[in-house]
């Protein structure tokens, strides 16, 4: 289960880590499909996946602390796999990206995912064996261009959390384009902090300052 002693804002901004990567496409052909789904949709990705990542954490915790590089390698290829970064981030960029080219607004992904994984990719350590994740329904929108599936972790202390995931096809797969903990949206977050830097920096030096490190990623705002 998640450890109880674990600030529930570094909680949550570890469950966006996690939450981004979970729904890989290896062990999917083997998992069961429920009735009315397909091997490839979207809730079945997200309960079969999620699970085996966790478990990954709880298996490979010590080698993970042990070695840092090798979590936050782990954490960057399940999030490189599934989660659709460069539309999720014009998304977070809003009008500010409306003039930026496909190489900048790609800068800015990688300068904001990996930013995120530095700061939240060791609180995964923090999730403890048995931790569980469970889909209670999937939504199409838009026509069924994007669907909503909505999911809870469960665990020992405490009530279930809520997460959602936005999901688009691209390139012929289901990928994630937002992660919703509680009600709130993580590009909305970090549209608003990006949005006020905007104001006084050009999108180059934002991705500089991200990249760098002088600048955070703040997903603990999104619980305050």
């Amino acid at each position: 289960m998640i450890h109880t002693t674990l600030p529930r804002r570094a909680l949550l901004g570890a469950l966006l880590a996690v939450a981004c990567a979970v729904p890989a496409f290896d062990a999917v052909a083997q998992a069961p499909a429920a009735a009315g789904q397909t091997a490839s949709s979207p809730s079945q990705l997200v309960e079969a996946n999620s699970r085996r990542v966790l478990q990954t954490l709880t298996s490979r915790r010590d080698a993970f602390r042990a070695d840092p590089a090798a979590l936050q390698a782990f954490i960057k290829g399940e999030f490189d796999q599934i989660f659709d970064k460069v539309y999720a981030a014009r998304l977070v960029l809003g009008r500010n990206g409306r003039s930026a080219s496909d190489a900048e607004v790609a800068a800015f992904a990688d300068a904001l995912a990996g930013n995120l994984m530095r700061r939240y990719g060791n609180s995964l350590l923090e999730v403890e064996g048995g931790t569980d994740v469970a889909v209670t329904g999937e939504q199409p929108l838009r026509d069924g261009a994007v669907v909503r599936v909505t999911s809870q972790i469960t665990r020992r202390a405490g009530s279930p959390i809520p997460v959602d995931y936005l999901m688009r096809r691209s390139d012929g797969s289901w990928k994630v384009f937002d992660v919703i903990v509680e009600g709130v949206s993580f590009v909305q977050t970090f549209r608003s902090q990006f949005d006020a830097a905007l104001r006084t920096k050009s999108l180059d030096q934002l991705t500089q300052e991200l990249r760098a490190g002088a600048l955070q990623a703040d997903a603990d705002a999104a619980v305050e």
